[in-house]
């Protein structure tokens, strides 16, 4: 049975959606105001796998991923390069698409956009003020942080723990220093809405509490995003959804970790940052989602060209043993006992993810079921054991990786032909790409294979230095 870890509760408990056999899913997606950097991809990569992996275990999910397309930063881009914060917005929304399609990453079954809910949002302000958790000062509209007692239960912070100019904005019109925004004035030149306490925009916490509650209802599964929300954003949100409706927000809190550069969590603030699309265009996604999913995704992981270089390498060494054993493998022998071995790779595969989501366990337990494979066709061929195929246990490792992980495992194509002129050229950028290595030029190298790959030319570096290439289209992710 699937266990799960609740940020709320901070313990491991027996997954239970509300409704038996369906799950509603709420995962706070990006405000568009820049590209998409390797660490947001890691958070939505893995609620791709997450969702994928309640799909593989019979649920119906209903995914949503919001995009925040008016905020004071999108406002600040737009200035900064003369335009409008649409266009800004716009742009970003488009290019977060195709670097999350170039990774495989299915598509939610809704994007609500926060300029689209301003319906909802000033309805849910409104039922807010109704309640006492909320007033307005000079067209703001603040939350009564006081009114809501369970107010830290999320986070683990008190009203004394927030310090003012920090996590909290500053305002000296607000009745206490933690109330938060809900709704804010319009300033020249920013784009506003009309509302009933005058032109403004909704803040930035009221747009998920109020796409959430408007796609999936008063009480929604799972709730998802990388740690760093958990405070403010995540409290907030907890609290002005529940203190409108007096149900559970959200049954499970779940939150990603930092990927980390250095020893620095990777942030457009700190400008550390290197894009999804770079990492994706220098190491091809496939290499990209074997080295994120890697890691448990509660945990905190370092980033590294070597890493995901070395991700590269295992991913291309595991494909080429799958189609060894495919290959090698017998198709006589016992059925019943071919089928109990691909069942023992599924069942150890879903042991694994069944705790908590595990991936690293869950790749681990498809290597494991590898080597095994590789032992048993060994014994197979001295004698030592009665054959059986290994085929359907391939077939499954294969499956699995594909449907739940995104890893498409499946056999190198053969060789093609190449004209004599062709070879020739690829035969020299073989050999600048070996002289780059050896002069310790990782970039250089990296490209010829990733602008090789681009033309369906896969390059295999083999254990005695040299390297083989093959035609092999690339086989997108679904």
């Amino acid at each position: 049975m699937l266990r799960v870890y609740n940020s709320l509760t901070r313990h491991l408990e027996p997954f239970e959606p509300l409704t038996p056999g369906r799950v509603t899913m709420y995962v706070c997606g990006p405000t568009v105001y820049g590209l998409l950097h390797i660490g947001n991809a890691r958070t939505i990569l893995f609620w791709d796998v997450a969702r994928r992996y309640l799909e593989h275990q019979g649920y119906v999910v209903t995914y949503v991923q919001n995009f925040t397309d008016i905020d004071d930063k999108i406002i600040a881009r737009a200035l900064e390069a003369g335009e409008t914060a649409e266009a800004v917005a716009s742009r970003y929304t488009d290019a977060y698409f195709a670097d999350m399609d170039a990774l495989g990453v299915r598509r939610a079954t809704f994007y609500p956009k926060a300029t689209e809910t301003v319906d909802e949002m000033i309805a849910h302000i409104e039922g807010l003020m109704a309640r006492g958790l909320a007033y307005a000062v000079d067209g703001d509209v603040y939350f009564r942080v006081a009114g809501f007692p369970a107010y830290g239960r999320l986070s683990g912070r008190t009203t004394d723990d927030n310090e003012a100019g920090a996590r909290v904005e500053v305002d000296a019109r607000k009745q206490a220093p933690e109330d938060f925004a809900l709704w804010k004035a319009a300033k020249p030149g920013e784009p506003a809405w009309d509302s009933p306490w005058g032109p403004g925009r909704p803040g930035w916490h009221i747009e998920c509490s109020a796409m959430a509650r408007h796609l999936l209802g008063d009480t929604i599964d799972i709730h998802a995003g990388a740690k760093d929300l958990k405070f403010p954003h995540h409290e907030n949100e907890l609290a002005q959804s529940e203190g409108l409706t007096g149900k559970p927000f959200v049954r499970y809190w779940m939150h990603t970790g930092f990927l980390n550069l250095g020893s620095e969590k990777m942030s457009k603030s700190l400008g550390n940052t290197r894009t999804a699309r770079d990492v994706v265009a220098a190491f091809g996604a496939q290499a990209v989602r074997y080295f994120l999913l890697q890691t448990i995704y509660r945990s905190d992981m370092d980033f590294s060209e070597e890493a995901v270089r070395a991700a590269a390498t295992g991913l291309a060494n595991w494909r080429d043993t799958l189609a060894r054993l495919e290959r090698d493998s017998s198709t006589a022998g016992d059925e019943a006992a071919a089928e109990a071995l691909a069942a023992r790779v599924s069942g150890a595969f879903e042991e694994a993810m069944d705790q908590d989501l595990n991936t690293a366990a869950a790749l681990a337990a498809l290597n494991a079921a590898t080597h095994e494979l590789r032992r048993s066709l060994a014994e197979q061929g001295r004698g030592e054991a009665p054959p059986v195929s290994l085929r359907p246990a391939v077939a499954a490792i294969r499956r699995l990786a594909a449907e739940v992980l995104g890893l498409e495992l499946g056999p190198p194509e053969a060789a093609g032909t190449l004209d004599g002129q062709t070879e020739a050229l690829l035969a020299l950028l073989i050999d600048v790409r070996r002289e780059a290595k050896a002069q310790k030029n990782w970039g250089l190298a990296d490209l010829v294979r990733t602008r090789l790959a681009e033309l369906d030319i896969r390059l295999v570096d083999q254990k005695d230095g040299s390297t083989t290439w093959v035609v092999a289209p690339k086989v997108p992710v679904s």
